[in-house]
C-alpha cells in the first residue's frame, strides 16, 4: 500500500479522500521532521480526525495506520508509542549489524507490550528526504535478513535494493539518456535481492523506502514555472509494480507528493498573481496529490478495493 508522509491539513486530506474512493487501506506516516514542523500532538490529533473524515466520506470502517518514519532513537519510538501510534520505524542502519538488532530489539521489546508493530532497518538507501541522509547506499545482505529479524523481533524490514531518498534519486552518472527525449533514465532494482530475500523470509512483510517515481509532468511542470529541478528522476512505475507483486507490502512515496503539491502552487501564483488567501492555491495543490494517490494506488502499487 502507498505510504506518504503528511505534516500538513492538505496531505492528510488527499490521502484519506483517495483512500475513500478507491477503497484502500493507507499508512499515513509521521517523521521526525514533521513532528517538529507540525507539533506531534496536533498531528495525533489529526490522525484521529482523519479516522472520522473517511467515515463522514462513507468508509464505515477506516483502515488508517498511524507510523513514525525513520525513527532514529528509542526515546523518539517510545513517545510515539505513548502518543497512540499504530507502528513505528526504528532506523538502525547507520549503525553496526549488532548495535542495530540491539536498538531494534529494545524497541520491539516496549512496542508489543502496546501491540505496536515496529518496522526496522537493513542496509542502507543514499540521499537526502526530510532528516534522513546517507551518501552512499549498502545494499540489503540476504545472508543477514534471518539473524536479524529472529533476534531483533521486527515485525517488517526496510531494505536497500537500489532505491534512494528524494527527487534526485541517482545521478547523471548513473543513469542513460532516452535518444529521443532527452530524459534520465536510471538503473534497475535489484530484484535478485529482493527475490533472495523472499526466499529466506518467506511471508515476512518488506518495506521499499525512496520509491517514489518522480513524476516528470510535474517536475516539467515546477521547471515551466519558475522551478529549477534539472535531472530529478525517480523510480520507474514498472518497477515499483512488479514489487508490489511481491512480499513488499508498504512502498514509501513522500517526494512524489511534494511534487504534486509544489507543481500545483506553481501553477497557480503564475498564473493567478494576485492571489494571496492559501485556500486559493491549496486547493488545486489538494486535487493535485490527490489525483496522484489515486494513480499510485490503481494502477501501480494494486491496493485499491482492499477494504
Amino acid at each position: 500500500m502507498p505510504s506518504p508522509n503528511f505534516n500538513t491539513l492538505e496531505q492528510m486530506q488527499a490521502i484519506i479522500q483517495a483512500a475513500v474512493e478507491t477503497k484502500s487501506p493507507v499508512i499515513m506516516q509521521v517523521s521526525k521532521g514533521a513532528r517538529n514542523y507540525a507539533n506531534g500532538t496536533i498531528l495525533r490529533y489529526m490522525a484521529q480526525g482523519a479516522v472520522e473524515y473517511a467515515k463522514e466520506l462513507g468508509c464505515e470502517k477506516p483502515q488508517i495506520v498511524l507510523h513514525l518514519d525513520h525513527g532514529d532513537t528509542f526515546e523518539l519510538c517510545k513517545d510515539c508509542i505513548d502518543n497512540g501510534f499504530s507502528s513505528v520505524m526504528i532506523d538502525g542502519s547507520s549503525l553496526p549489524y549488532e548495535e542495530n538488532i540491539a536498538l531494534t530489539k529494545k524497541v520491539v521489546e516496549y512496542a508489543h507490550q502496546y501491540d505496536v508493530t515496529v518496522e526496522a532497518e537493513l542496509g542502507v538507501l543514499a540521499g537526502v528526504e526530510d532528516e534522513v541522509q546517507a551518501e552512499e547506499s549498502h545494499y540489503t545482505k540476504p545472508e543477514e535478513v534471518i539473524d536479524f529479524a529472529t533476534r531483533s523481533g521486527c515485525d517488517s524490514l526496510a531494505i536497500s535494493i537500489g532505491t534512494s531518498h528524494g527527487a534526485y534519486k541517482f545521478t547523471p552518472e548513473q543513469c542513460t539518456r532516452d535518444p529521443k527525449t532527452g530524459k534520465l533514465v536510471p538503473p534497475p532494482l535489484a530484484f535478485d535481492i529482493l527475490h533472495e530475500i523472499e526466499k529466506r523470509l518467506p511471508g515476512f512483510p518488506i518495506v521499499l523506502h525512496g520509491s517514489s517515481s518522480v513524476p516528470q509532468d510535474e517536475v516539467d511542470t515546477i521547471n515551466a514555472h519558475g522551478g529549477k529541478l534539472p535531472d530529478a528522476v525517480g523510480i520507474p512505475e514498472e518497477q515499483l509494480r512488479e514489487a508490489s507483486k511481491s512480499a513488499v507490502c508498504k512502498i514509501n512515496i513522500d517526494s512524489d507528493s511534494r511534487l504534486a503539491m509544489t507543481a500545483a502552487i506553481r501553477k497557480h501564483f503564475d498564473e493567478k498573481p494576485g492571489d494571496f488567501d492559501p485556500r486559493q492555491y491549496l486547493k488545486p495543490a489538494r486535487e493535485n496529490m490527490k489525483k496522484m494517490y489515486i494513480h499510485k494506488i490503481v494502477e501501480v502499487l494494486g491496493s485499491n478495493e482492499k477494504l
